[in-house]
């Protein structure tokens, strides 16, 4: 039964690309805007909200 079944290989990328691995430049720099983003509204709401 094994004989039949075809052995599946993953797609090539082209020349000149390489996968070096998960990039996590790009995961830092959207979770420090998530966090500037929560301290700004906490401040803008404390602002708001104490007058």
């Amino acid at each position: 039964m094994q004989d039949n079944m075809t052995q599946v290989t993953p797609p090539k990328k082209p020349d000149g690309q390489q996968n070096d691995g998960p990039k996590f430049g790009r995961l830092l720099v959207v979770l420090i805007f998530a966090v500037m983003l929560i301290v700004v509204i906490t401040l803008a709401s404390e602002a708001y909200y104490t007058n």
